[in-house]
């Protein structure tokens, strides 16, 4: 089983272009009014809507905290910190924000298995 989170935005191909130039993502699907897009088996997608949406957090996992450390620098300045440890979950992570406001986590877990 798979499956896909949606957000609707009115600014549809900005929001495309920031995460296929700033995450590496890939245009998996391309329909009528909705883009979905993959990165290493994460599929999103962004709807033409009457409203942004901006609750939640789309979260990328990364293998290792220099992964995370090169996606801080890489994203610039739509972060909103540092990597920092974060001990309640055991991850490294950090925060950032996409042209619409959505947050954006990058994180890494700190052992191989992630607790359960």
């Amino acid at each position: 089983m798979s499956g896909i989170v949606f957000y609707r935005t009115d600014h549809r191909a900005k929001i495309v272009e920031w995460y296929r130039e700033n995450l590496d993502a890939d245009i998996w699907l391309e329909q009528t009014g909705c883009t979905i897009l993959i990165k290493d088996g994460f599929r999103f997608g962004f709807c033409d809507g009457g409203q942004t949406e901006t609750c939640g957090t789309l979260t990328f996992v990364y293998d290792s905290k220099e992964q995370v450390d090169a996606m801080h620098k890489q994203l610039g300045e739509a972060c909103r910190e540092h990597p920092h440890e974060n001990g309640q979950y055991q991850i490294y992570q950090f925060f950032a924000e996409d042209p619409d406001g959505r947050t954006v986590e990058i994180q890494t877990f700190l052992h191989k298995t992630p607790p359960v």
